[in-house]
């Protein structure tokens, strides 16, 4: 019953969102079915939000190997061109590769979007809690992020983020605006450095799954808005 009521709440933020088991098992078809992948070869990649929250958000990681974990605060691909390249090595003799990325935001059964009720928490939090800092602060129009050691990926996130200030302070949901962007920005660095760490893969075809994760309450299942679905032709990059 609470699950049914969370599921029209979260669709009507992200209309197209499945819930995430479903999406797992949805993908994992048609990666067995139309693209004829052997599943128990596939190494697993990760490219969401270091947020503890997330670890259960789908099934994929009780089936694929892995995951070899790229991302960092806000999901970025903090490994990098190493990282990938890394992750290229690791793929079984006659395997495949898959890619799952992506921000997350949270939302209460209320419809408070970008927040959520932690497990043993009695009060709701920020999830994803490093966009909604980052969302705080570009709120001042006199802020700028400064790079340093201490705090490099918040630091990194929000500069990553400064081009789509206005397009997200203009949004009537600026906790959506900016988890939309940073989909965009996962989005294009997963594909820069795929493209730029082509020839470190000895595998014909990488899966790549994009979109943003939902958090619900604690012990519900979570929700996928599948943005980006692609088995890419290595040879053709």
């Amino acid at each position: 019953m609470l699950q049914r009521k969370f599921d029209n709440v979260v669709k009507g933020f992200f209309p197209n969102a499945k819930d995430a088991k479903d999406t797992s098992i949805h993908y994992l078809g048609k990666m067995q079915i139309e693209h004829k992948l052997d599943i128990s070869k596939v190494l697993m990649a990760t490219s969401v939000c270091s947020d503890d929250i997330n670890v259960p958000s789908t099934t994929f990681f009780n089936v694929l190997f892995g995951p070899f974990i790229m991302g960092g605060l806000g999901g970025l691909p903090f490994a990098g061109q190493t990282g990938m390249t890394a992750f290229a090595h690791h793929i079984p003799d006659e395997g495949s590769a898959f890619i799952f990325y992506g921000p997350h935001i949270g939302v209460t059964l209320d419809g408070d979007l970008g927040k959520m009720y932690r497990p043993r928490q009695e009060e709701t939090g920020n999830s994803c809690g490093a966009l909604m800092l980052a969302l705080n602060r570009i709120q001042d129009a006199g802020y700028a992020p400064v790079m340093n050691d201490d705090d490099y990926q918040q630091m990194k996130l929000e500069e990553s983020l400064l081009p789509y200030r206005d397009e997200i302070l203009a949004s009537d949901n600026q906790a959506k605006a900016i988890t939309e962007a940073t989909y965009e920005i996962i989005n294009k660095k997963i594909h820069e450095h795929l493209k730029s760490c082509k020839d470190e893969f000895h595998v014909d075809r990488v899966t790549l799954l994009g979109g943003i994760i939902i958090n619900t309450d604690y012990g519900l299942d979570d929700y996928f808005d599948a943005r980006n679905f692609e088995v890419v032709d290595m040879k053709s990059l």
